[in-house]
């Protein structure tokens, strides 16, 4: 299927560009304000409205790729990336903090109905064009997701350096700039391959009534609510405690720091989920031992926030030890964590059917943007009273969770031969 696959292709460029700048807005936010001032709980707000909006699009985007095409909502998607970024260029220092916290939550939300536009169109295009034969799609999803998520993770460090270097106006209206030339190429450029839309799609379709995916649906809450609730606020913040002495020098060495850390997580995070299927054998793997692979590796996730909250409760003094161990045990649970996340995106293709997979998949990333906001909410709170030991205590029991409802997943029925 040439067309397809130039589709396809299409769509994963335009995935990659969006994604990159959705990094470096991430770090421009969250470091600027914090050097403004803001709490933990402050800095979690500025997100929570980005995180809200992925729950409301992820329901409502795919009934409208359903009905309105695969490519609308990609278009839309990049069209209000750009829009978002301009909005933040004309933040005011002159303003209370009320003021931009209100106006940043605004923009981020627009950010985060953009970046599930393009998420849910790209995640939806593997399932659709990707061959199947010898763990086809495993390997497609993979490669998609964990690409996506390396080059977000060069975005992390783009932004932190951007915001040293040029600032926040500049580097987001140059951000903004890039982005709007891609979308003109791929509007102009857009192969067909994709389905353009069918007119009886019904919003109330979106609702699963399959028990498998409302359960994986589960399991991604509670996954990557523990992730974000270290990740979001807390380490981040406690580096720039440990890394910066208050001036300007000391904050761009800080900046650059945690930008690095952050990048290379989330670069590590990508590259383990590519190589997932090879992994884990995908082409010789039955669905049901993906299945109870999902099961055990989520239960083994659990044990490294559980150790590193330990060690950080027996060392209250940051020291260069303890610093060097939260670095290396978080490494370690990006690695699991990719390979829970691989699983946790096959499954929820193998599990969705042909003529609902937007609907489907538009149902588990609202469950994947409902965990982010429970994340990033308990980051702030949880930073703001206990420090890091209860991030990651709390990401320790929100993984409990998540196990729990990988193990209500079930063998897959037999396809009719």
């Amino acid at each position: 299927m040439p067309r397809a696959g130039a589709a396809y292709v299409a769509v994963t460029a335009a995935y990659w560009a969006f994604m990159l700048t959705d990094g470096a807005l991430r770090m421009l936010v969250l470091l600027h304000f914090h050097t403004l001032g803001f709490s933990p709980v402050q800095l979690a707000y500025l997100f929570v409205l980005y995180e809200i909006a992925g729950i409301v699009t992820n329901l409502s985007a795919g009934w409208i790729a359903a009905r309105f095409g695969l490519t609308s909502t990609l278009y839309a998607g990049l069209a209000l990336q750009v829009a978002a970024l301009i909005a933040l260029a004309q933040l005011d220092p002159a303003w209370t903090i009320t003021a931009s916290v209100v106006f940043v939550m605004a923009v981020q939300g627009a950010s985060g109905v953009a970046k599930d536009l393009a998420k849910m169109s790209a995640k939806s295009a593997v399932k659709l064009l990707a061959p199947t034969a010898r763990g086809g799609l495993f390997r497609w999803v993979a490669l998609l997701t964990g690409s996506k998520n390396a080059v977000k993770g060069c975005g992390f460090l783009i932004g932190a350096v951007l915001l040293g270097v040029v600032g926040l106006k500049a580097a987001v209206l140059g951000m903004a700039a890039v982005l709007a030339v891609i979308l003109v190429a791929v509007v102009l450029k857009m192969p067909s391959g994709l389905p353009v839309g069918r007119k009886d799609a019904k919003f109330r379709d979106v609702l699963s009534g399959n028990a498998n995916i409302n359960w994986l649906s589960f399991a991604r809450v509670f996954l990557f609510a523990a992730r974000d609730v270290w990740f979001v606020v807390g380490i981040p913040i406690y580096f720039y405690a440990v890394l910066s002495d208050g001036t300007e020098a000391g904050n761009r060495t800080a900046f650059f720091t945690i930008g690095s850390f952050m990048a290379l997580w989330i670069i590590l995070y990508g590259a383990v989920q590519a190589a997932a299927p090879r992994l884990m054998k995908a082409a010789t793997r039955s669905e049901d031992q993906i299945i109870m692979s999902a099961q055990r590796w989520g239960a083994l996730l659990i044990i490294v926030p559980a150790v590193l909250a330990s060690l950080s409760l027996a060392t209250p003094t940051p020291t260069t030890w303890l610093t060097t161990a939260l670095i290396v045990g978080l490494l370690i649970f990006g690695g699991i964590f990719a390979v829970n996340s691989a699983l946790h995106s096959y499954l929820i293709l193998a599990f969705s059917s042909g003529n609902r997979v937007t609907m489907d998949v538009g149902f588990y990333y609202m469950a994947n943007a409902a965990g982010r906001l429970l994340g990033t909410v308990l980051s702030g709170l949880s930073y703001q009273i206990g420090g890091l030991p209860l991030c990651l205590g709390t990401a320790a029991l929100l993984l409990a969770a998540s196990v729990y409802g990988a193990s209500r997943l079930r063998p897959l029925a037999p396809q009719p031969v």
